[in-house]
């Protein structure tokens, strides 16, 4: 017989950790709706045209495409090259990200959105990655956006909310930030301004690969001696916020486009430290994030005190929805990598000691009579929220125990036939193992 399992690079998650991953959604929801988003859902596949082109070579790459269904065969018989054959076979594909689909939304919503339009969005994401720690190939991401607004105090609040979220969680991070109009400065003093995606998808790899790594990319995509030396040199930027600023105004002098990313890069933290004078953060003039469609801010969050990658990021791009028909529509957003978080939280041991299982009290069933009562009586704590659920049989009394402790029930309730004549009622803390008698009344304000 085949041994059952799963597709690479997905997970199943039991009871407990959907528990924690809910812990950490529930900190992200109630904080983004605070800033004023909005939910929304998009459909976990989109078609092919709206996904393709938008995440570079490499993105594309690694997305999911789904076959169709029908004339797969008559049509892929007709196809003359591979192209024409994937796109016979497929139309559609599953979605690489949250931001892309959410651009395609407003555009095909924009008569019924009101601007600027702060939307969240919390939804499984699917690529076709070499898994590894932290990385799946299918996880979730948990975004905020805000379209329809230049402002750079949009970048300040989406900094706010990394802030909020992770104190919230108990999580120590490093928030960094650069400018993606500095990066193409920097192509542009390098003379190299129409190759800007070559240069931060191999600046986007550093992490990864270290700088000589990035050194002999940069020479195989026929980047000169000369212009790899500017960039090393641009990379290896030191020093306090001032003193980075300092060398990129000294750098970029007669380059506009980088002036005014360092400007923007000035008033977003002037902004922030308004409110977080002693907030972690710092420019990185290594952080490049690799999609095509950042065009001003970008940022990226790291853990402290853990190995792990990027735990969010996001940034500025100024015309997404342009390539929906729906041209000059600004936008900036956030996204959470609520995978990466829980594996930082696990390990790091900082998730609640006692957070609530599902079930706070458990009925013992003794039989038909008892049985009455008690679901009489679980019935009312439910309606106070209080998560109670019977036994379904009257099986041994030691079964029914075991499995309260099983799923960590804390409270069990014993009504039996003593127990309904003297309208007294046993309860069991199953933590400490002490019991106690109680009318209803007293159990149903009991503080379970």
């Amino acid at each position: 017989m085949n041994q059952v399992s799963i597709p690479k690079g997905t997970r199943d998650f039991s009871p407990e950790t959907v528990r924690k991953r809910n812990y950490i959604i529930n900190i992200i929801r109630t904080t983004f709706q605070l800033y004023g988003f909005e939910p929304i859902e998009t459909p976990a596949m989109e078609n092919i045209e709206t996904l393709t082109g938008k995440y570079g070579d490499e993105g594309d790459k690694l997305m999911f495409r789904i076959l169709n269904n029908g004339e797969i065969f008559e049509k892929s018989q007709a196809s003359s090259t591979n192209k024409d054959l994937i796109n016979a076979i497929s139309e559609k594909a599953l979605r690489y990200d949250l931001t892309i689909p959410f651009a395609r939304y407003v555009a095909m919503n924009r008569s019924t959105l009101s601007f600027p339009f702060k939307r969240y969005q919390i939804q499984p994401v699917w690529r076709a990655d070499r898994p590894q720690k932290g990385r799946f190939r299918e996880f979730y991401q948990c975004d905020a956006d805000v379209v329809g607004s230049n402002s750079l105090l949009n970048e300040v609040e989406l900094l706010n909310i990394y802030t909020d979220v992770f104190k919230k969680l108990g999580v120590e991070v490093e928030l960094r930030i650069n400018n993606r109009k500095i990066l193409a400065g920097l192509a542009d003093w390098i003379g190299v301004s129409e190759r800007l995606t070559d240069l931060t998808i191999s600046i986007d790899k550093l992490d990864k690969i270290g700088l000589e790594g990035v050194k002999t990319e940069l020479a195989k995509n026929n980047f000169s001696e000369n212009q790899i030396q500017k960039i090393e040199a641009f990379l290896k930027i030191e020093g306090t916020t001032a003193e980075k600023i300092n060398q990129l105004k000294s750098i970029f002098t007669s380059v506009e486009i980088a002036q005014k990313g360092i400007a923007e890069l000035e008033e977003v933290l002037q902004k922030f430290h308004l409110s977080h004078p002693t907030s972690p953060i710092s420019i990185d003039t290594t952080l490049a994030r690799g999609l095509n469609y950042y065009t001003g801010i970008i940022i990226e969050v790291k853990a402290k005190n853990v190995q792990m990658g990027s735990i969010g990021g996001g940034g500025r791009y100024d015309d997404l929805t342009g390539i929906f028909g729906f041209p000059n529509m600004s936008g900036v957003g956030i996204s959470f990598g609520l995978d990466r978080i829980y594996e930082v939280m696990d390990e790091l041991k900082l998730f609640p000691t006692e957070m609530k299982n599902a079930t706070q009290v458990l009925f013992i069933n003794f039989g038909a009579e008892a049985e009455n009562s008690s679901y009489l009586l679980l019935q009312k704590l439910r309606k106070q929220n209080i998560a109670a659920e019977i036994y379904p049989s009257p099986e041994k009394i030691k079964k029914q125990m075991e499995y309260a402790n099983k799923k960590q029930i804390p409270f069990v309730v014993l009504i039996g036939e003593e127990e309904i004549k003297t309208g007294k009622f046993a309860v069991k803390n199953m933590q400490s193992g002490t019991q106690q008698f109680c009318t209803e009344t007293e159990l149903l304000n009991m503080a379970f």
